[in-house]
């Protein structure tokens, strides 16, 4: 698969305040260009915070800003709050930046099922994963984790297999995910 390319390095500034400590400003422009010649744009000033996957799955995944899907992941953020953008397209476009990030492709398969799962959570448990932000991680036990957080790990787990067996193609990818998300109630 052919990918595409970034216009360089994000330009950004962290912000201090109230909620978690890792939303940051875009200080200029930043886009990834896909192999399809889309230019996915973050405007200068676009606020982000990287974390479009379940924080459950970060130690599996990876946290916001690790690793080598950093840049994709600001761009995913920014694609998903456009209201022009289908999801579907900003996760495609999620997996080629995480490819061209240098990313391999299992693990741009890994994270693509994680933001598939995020978009999973909100629209499928809208309820569960409102309230699951409002808990605070001080008032579980180390180690213990909500019904959601178990449900999205199994769901995670499962998907993990399946794609160490799926093709690197985005249609292949794509496919098995959406099978796997569609057959849970």
């Amino acid at each position: 698969m052919s990918t595409g390319q970034f216009s360089g390095n994000p330009r950004t500034e962290w912000l201090s305040g109230e909620g978690p400590d890792r939303a940051m400003r875009l200080v200029d422009t930043f886009s990834f260009t896909d192999a399809k010649g889309r230019r996915w744009d973050v405007p200068a000033g676009m606020e982000v915070d990287g974390a479009t996957i379940p924080r459950t799955l970060w130690s599996s995944v990876g946290s916001p800003y690790t690793g080598n899907y950093r840049r994709a992941a600001i761009l995913h953020d920014a694609a998903i709050l456009d209201p022009r953008n289908r999801r579907i397209d900003a996760d495609a476009m999620f997996y080629e930046a995480c490819l061209a990030g240098g990313c391999t492709a299992n693990q741009a398969k890994l994270l693509y099922a994680g933001v598939c799962i995020g978009s999973w959570v909100s629209q499928a448990r809208p309820v569960e994963h409102a309230l699951a932000g409002q808990i605070p991680d001080v008032a579980r036990l180390p180690g213990e984790h909500s019904p959601l957080d178990l449900e999205i790990r199994a769901i995670y787990t499962l998907l993990a297999g399946e794609l160490a067996r799926t093709p690197d193609d985005f249609d292949s990818v794509r496919a098995t995910v959406d099978q796997r998300l569609a057959g849970i109630q």
